[in-house]
């Protein structure tokens, strides 16, 4: 709103120059939706114990989760909507880019939605069929994708590889199957990650810190040329974009950590997943998002190994899954296993951006 409706005052006040800059406008996008967090969270959370909106706590888990029954669940659409506040304000609505990484937010957020309100509903962990969260969630990712394809710039089938300047390989239809894979296992991947007090919300601001950098180096033809990275002429908006989703995620991990005063619920969880894998889409960075978000990866194979290795030998590999669960059955305080699933996070992090300069 700001940019579109204000900015043309600039010849008349010529301060307003300052809403050209994509640093400022994502710097106060962060600050935004902090604030909205802040401002409202204490509410949302309120309402939601008013309305009993708990989360139900499964009975094989670890059993010091069991005292954590009853807190108030459903808090990612805190998150949505001080970044929906955020991004009204300081994107330019006119970019493609930014169409698209909302409307993945909104959509899965809805099927998490709907997911979280029949958790609470049913009084039981069970939420939605797993065939049909997954129908859910292919159905949204078909649509961003093809979005993508059929509006996107012409290099979107190119597959580019971390260490390599130029593009291996021209997928053409065959990317269509892959985006969607990688955008359905992104969304579960966090999904399994949020089990514990702040684990998921922190390692998603370290996330979006880099996609946050990376999408305004493929925004500016200077900068994309020097690393020789893709450049995306108009790509740079989705830095604002990622800033807000860190300021959201910042606001609720004050209320999200140990201990927890609400969860972010499948409606946080899937949306912030499948906007890192789309806005990964739309940098080319789908191989890179993989070791931005390398706990993810690791999470998920926890489960897909866990789930193999008891089908095959009846054997398991894991205490439990996903992997955080392994180390807390092995002994590690929960708040231990956060930070140091922090650590690790913050380590795939830098080591993605350090692939931007070693091509």
């Amino acid at each position: 709103m700001f940019y579109k409706f204000i900015y043309p005052l600039v010849k008349y006040f010529t301060p307003l120059n300052v809403l050209r800059y994509i640093t400022f406008r994502g710097a106060y996008s962060a600050i935004t939706a902090l604030f909205i967090a802040f401002l409202f969270g204490p509410r949302i959370i309120e309402a939601l114990r008013k309305l009993k909106v708990g989360q139900a706590i499964r009975s094989d888990g670890p059993q010091t989760h069991l005292q954590k029954g009853g807190t108030p669940t459903m808090g990612g659409v805190m998150m949505i909507l001080s970044v929906a506040v955020s991004v009204f304000l300081w994107q330019d609505w006119n970019n493609f880019y930014v169409w698209v990484a909302f409307s993945a937010l909104v959509g899965f957020g809805a099927i998490g939605f709907v997911d979280d309100y029949l958790k609470v509903t049913r009084k039981n962990s069970a939420g939605l069929p797993a065939w049909a969260k997954l129908v859910g969630q292919f159905a949204v990712a078909i649509a961003i994708v093809m979005s993508l394809y059929n509006y996107g710039d012409e290099r979107i089938t190119y597959l580019y590889l971390p260490f390599f300047k130029n593009p291996v390989l021209d997928l053409g239809y065959l990317w269509i199957p892959l985006a969607v894979l990688l955008v359905v296992w992104e969304s579960n991947a966090v999904n399994l990650t949020d089990g514990l007090d702040g684990l998921a919300i922190g390692l998603v601001i370290m996330v979006f810190i880099a996609l946050a950098v990376i999408t305004y180096l493929s925004g500016r033809a200077d900068y994309s040329a020097y690393l020789g990275i893709p450049y995306f002429a108009g790509s740079g908006e989705l830095m604002i974009f990622c800033l807000a989703m860190i300021g959201a995620s910042v606001g609720f991990l004050w209320f999200n950590s140990h201990p927890a005063e609400v969860f972010m619920g499948d409606v946080g969880s899937l949306s912030l997943g499948g906007v890192i894998a789309t806005i990964s889409l739309m940098v080319k960075k789908e191989v890179l998002v993989l070791i931005i978000g390398g706990v993810f990866l690791l999470e998920g194979m926890s489960v897909v190994l866990q789930v193999l290795s008891y089908k095959l030998t009846k054997k398991r590999i894991f205490k439990m899954a996903p992997l955080h669960h392994h180390f807390e059955l092995s002994g590690w305080a929960e708040t231990k296993v956060v930070i140091r699933f922090w650590i690790i996070g913050g380590l795939f992090a830098l080591i993605a951006l350090s692939t931007l300069k070693i091509q």
